[in-house]
């Protein structure tokens, strides 16, 4: 009887699934230690938060640029994947925006510190760059054209000065942990909001 038919044994595509979903736990735990502790924490503090061990992280990332630039695909990817959901679940468009400008910064304060790992390689960099915009101004034109659309907000901005606007505010957060941009951004956000009718 042929291996892959015995009772109990896994089929190559279950075995893939389950590396992609280890993979992506791995990823997340890594976005939640570099937004909190920058993109220079130890590796053992991410392989404990993700519940595995060092050797699991080097076998997927041999280099620290390449986790880093994999969590910065992998954050893309839940910003541009959260817009719609968002748009879904929120009581308004204007809430939805609210929220996915939380999660651009969590994003943000990890971008920071990418240029600074990935050292010499700005063509990595830049397109990675062009990638970033591609996916992630349209989610944010669709929450913004929903937002005014409901009459919320005013509609004479952009998505890519907004993102830009709210990189700017993000800068600063370095290792300042007295400065939270979310504060600012939602001041931002509230100048945005269409003031009531008389």
């Amino acid at each position: 009887m042929p291996t892959g038919d015995q009772p109990g044994a896994a089929s190559p595509r279950s075995k893939r699934a389950d590396a992609q979903r280890n993979q992506q736990t791995l990823l997340a735990a890594a976005a939640d230690v570099f937004v909190t502790s920058g993109v220079d924490a130890p590796i053992r503090e991410i392989a404990a938060r993700a519940g595995v061990g060092l050797g699991t992280i080097y076998r997927h990332f041999p280099t620290r640029a390449d986790l880093v630039v994999a969590v910065y695909r992998h954050q893309v990817e839940a910003c541009a994947e959260a817009g719609p959901r968002l748009l879904a679940e929120a009581d308004s468009p204007s809430e939805a925006l609210g929220r996915w400008a939380d999660l651009f910064v969590d994003f943000l304060v990890t971008k920071h510190g990418l240029a600074n790992a990935l050292q010499s390689d700005s063509g990595g960099f830049d397109a990675l760059h062009a990638y970033f915009l591609d996916r992630l101004v349209p989610v944010c034109t669709r929450l913004l054209d929903a937002a005014a659309e409901a009459g919320e907000i005013d509609s004479d901005i952009e998505a890519y000065e907004l993102m830009r606007g709210i990189g700017n505010l993000c800068i600063g957060r370095g290792g300042d942990r007295p400065y939270d941009p979310r504060r600012l951004v939602a001041l931002l956000l509230r100048g945005l909001r269409v003031p009531p009718s008389p």
